[in-house]
């Protein structure tokens, strides 16, 4: 058996946090919540080691470019699945440098599963 990832979602709703909570925990991964930005940036950077990030930019207190370019400055680089609707994005150029775009529709969750198995499988094979 591999090592258990670890994986920051970021989502204002408390209910879809949860949600995925619970998806990604029966997927067997360690889960921490973040609420706002201040969060994801204290997770991603000062608390324990995590591997990917689920991020929904639709955060209070910070701008979707401003989160991006603090996670993608950080060493090791930190994979991020942006999760949400492509019809809240002012500017969409801005979140291609993700590892994954997974737009919430319908059963998400599902696509959302599939693509963070595949970036940590990938990564766990670069190690």
């Amino acid at each position: 058996m591999g090592r258990q990832f670890t994986i920051l979602i970021s989502d204002r709703n408390r209910n879809v946090r949860e949600f995925l909570k619970r998806e990604m925990m029966a997927e067997g991964y360690r889960v921490h919540l973040a609420k706002s930005g201040r969060e994801v940036l204290k997770w991603a950077y000062k608390q324990e080691f995590i591997d990917l990030v689920i991020l929904d930019l639709d955060l209070p207190d910070t701008s979707e470019i401003a989160i991006l370019e603090k996670l993608e400055n950080r060493i090791p680089t930190l994979p991020v699945i942006i999760h949400a609707f492509l019809s809240d994005y002012e500017n969409p150029p801005a979140v291609l440098n993700a590892a994954a775009l997974v737009e919430k529709e319908g059963n998400s969750v599902e696509r959302l599963k599939k693509v963070v198995s595949e970036i940590l499988g990938k990564s766990n094979e670069d190690n």
